[in-house]
């Protein structure tokens, strides 16, 4: 079995679950569990998808199968199932929250470089210290909380004047 391949069992429990092509014309479908695994290569390994070994077909098809898939709300039925069935288990704690850190993409701006920002926008709200005391943080928390919601600012480009504008002398 390859490293990022699905085994048996793991196949059985999401299969019912993949949609199966209807399709009467054209190509036959791609076998759905190698599209899958594919797209599970992809995702734990981060690599590009060109950059897909060739044993899982064209890197198109995976990406299509995934786009597919994604927008019919496959893999979010997957997850569904997979915590039902550890819920069922005991095996989840809804009380604890995890992140991991590793994965988490820092701006540089956390790493002392300077924003990208207009001078005209205030870089952010201050910081409410009676909020952090009613949560229970120390004033040196990394979490900031604020008490007023940011101001919402069009992206769009502001309108242009339809006036005539007078000619410079």
């Amino acid at each position: 079995m390859k490293r990022h391949a699905l085994t048996d069992e793991q196949w059985e429990l999401i299969e019912p679950l993949i949609p199966v092509s209807t399709a009467k014309t054209g190509r036959p479908a791609k076998d759905p569990r190698l599209m899958l695994d594919g797209i599970f290569w992809v995702l734990a390994t981060g690599a590009p998808w060109r950059d897909l070994p060739e044993r899982f077909g064209p890197f198109q098809s995976v990406h299509r199968y995934f786009s597919a898939w994604r927008k019919a709300g496959v893999f979010s039925k997957i997850i569904e199932a997979l915590q039902v069935k550890l819920d069922n288990r005991g095996l989840i704690d809804w009380e604890m929250w995890c992140i991991d850190g590793a994965s988490v993409r820092a701006t540089r701006a956390a790493a002392g470089a300077d924003k990208k920002v207009s001078s005209d926008i205030r870089a952010s709200p201050p910081t409410t210290r009676w909020a952090a005391a009613e949560a229970g943080l120390d004033r040196s928390s990394m979490l900031c909380l604020t008490a007023a919601a940011l101001p919402w600012r069009s992206t769009s480009r502001p309108v242009k004047s339809t006036k005539a504008r007078k000619p410079n002398p």
